[in-house]
């Protein structure tokens, strides 16, 4: 190994370090903040198997370090506000609210830890979910739809994304009126994001 080729190597971490990103995520990885009002997050659950009862949240924030060349790079954090879920009325919103005891745990988070490529614009990512005061192993099957600038003012260069996955709310400890509604819970997200390579830092940055 010659001199100069050692020096570039020793350099090139240092260089990663000082923008407190790793070389490998500094490298290719592009950063999205989501766009609250372009996000929104699809709740199903069974209502004494008469219907599947819908409602959404919109309002998510969140961090995505996204490679379209490399799934595995990809890293995902996102906060859902659950006192915005609605039902389509006041008084399921209000019991909703009690079953999530929003007051005192007002969000949901996910925080991905791996992301495994089915295909380039479909992948497989797990990590943990926190809600209801608890933390449990969650994946999402996710699909990428598009990354382009923005055809409107202000004319942002963002990426879109889908992904669904299911949980069930008694490992929670959510666990009221059982027998009248379902335990298992279905997700769909629809989210876009607006290209922010500060996002990087702040996923390494954060902890739970």
């Amino acid at each position: 190994m010659t001199s100069r080729l050692r020096s570039l190597l020793v350099a090139l971490p240092a260089a990663a370090l000082a923008c407190g990103l790793p070389a490998t995520v500094l490298a290719q990885a592009q950063g999205f903040r989501l766009d609250p009002v372009h996000t929104r997050v699809l709740v199903g659950v069974d209502h004494a198997g008469y219907s599947t009862a819908l409602g959404t949240i919109s309002g998510s924030t969140g961090l995505v370090a996204f490679d379209p060349g490399d799934w595995r790079r990809a890293r995902v954090d996102v906060r859902v506000p659950l006192q915005r879920l609605d039902l389509g009325d006041a008084g399921w919103n209000r019991a909703a609210q009690r079953m999530l005891d929003a007051g005192t745990h007002p969000e949901a988070r996910f925080i991905s830890s791996e992301v495994e490529p089915i295909d380039a614009r479909h992948a497989r990512a797990c990590g943990t979910l926190y809600l209801h005061g608890r933390q449990q192993p969650l994946c999402m099957d996710v699909a990428f739809n598009q990354s382009r600038r923005e055809p409107l003012p202000p004319f942002r260069d963002k990426a879109g994304f889908s992904a669904t996955a299911t949980l069930r709310r008694s490992d929670f400890g959510i666990d009221d009126w059982a027998t009248l509604v379902g335990d298992e819970v279905a997700l769909r997200i629809e989210a876009e994001g607006a290209r922010d390579d500060a996002v990087l830092a702040e996923l390494e940055a954060r902890t739970p």
